[in-house]
């Protein structure tokens, strides 16, 4: 039976119709997949900056952290060096006090004649040599040529050996020091110091540790003392 041009675009009409309503329902599933996928590629590229950017800071404070114990660091030691320079100084003040007072024993002529004696003898022993050349200050020279006779006497009593002792005439400890003696044998190869200065250094090196702790307390933190 023949349809009528009616029939004909009314069928078309209808077939147009599905075909667009086809085509919006297909439009909007791509529209909402797209939305999908856009929200979801948004979600992971925020998650990844944001992730970025927690460590940047992470990162940053950490180094931040860092400069802070190195500055802390620095400035401890930076105090701890200045407490142990003011120490220091205390010390050297005191034994700078004890060498003022050791100059004074020079003014004391029986006493200073005496440890005169005593240093040049434990200079003899120390070097336990035929021949021996001392060397004093100049001012001392008459003093320690008096009391050699003495002194000889004195060391062949306990070592049961001689030895010539003489004065330098020519050189001298420094005259603005405290006094004592320099002992050379084997042609000068053999020295012995014995003035009032290094004797106070030698006690000063062993009593270092003791004047800290007079001075300051005992150091809870260390387990020796010399």
């Amino acid at each position: 039976m023949a349809l009528s041009d009616a029939d004909v675009q009314k069928q078309i009409k209808h077939m147009m119709a599905f075909i667009e309503q086809e085509a919006n329902e297909k439009a909007e599933e791509i529209d909402a997949k797209a939305e999908e996928e856009f929200n979801i590629e948004k979600g992971r590229l925020v998650q990844q900056q944001r992730l970025k950017i927690m460590e940047y800071f992470e990162k940053k404070e950490k180094q931040v952290e860092l400069q802070k114990k190195i500055q802390s660091s620095n400035m401890l030691n930076q105090a701890r060096l200045k407490v142990l320079k003011v120490r220091e100084d205390h010390v050297r003040s005191a034994l700078d006090e004890a060498r003022k007072k050791l100059g004074e024993i020079g003014r004391d002529r029986a006493r200073y004649t005496e440890i005169l004696k005593m240093l040049i003898i434990q200079g003899l022993y120390q070097v336990m040599e035929p021949s021996v050349l001392l060397r004093v200050r100049q001012a001392d020279v008459t003093l320690v040529e008096s009391i050699l006779p003495e002194i000889q006497d004195k060391y062949k009593e306990v070592s049961k050996k001689e030895t010539l002792v003489k004065v330098d005439q020519e050189n001298f400890i420094q005259a603005d020091g405290c006094g004592g003696v320099e002992l050379y044998a084997a042609k000068g190869k053999i020295k012995i110091s014995n003035t009032l200065e290094s004797r106070l250094e030698l006690i000063a090196q062993q009593l270092v540790p003791e004047i800290r702790s007079a001075l300051f307390g005992r150091n809870p933190n260390r387990k020796f003392t010399d």
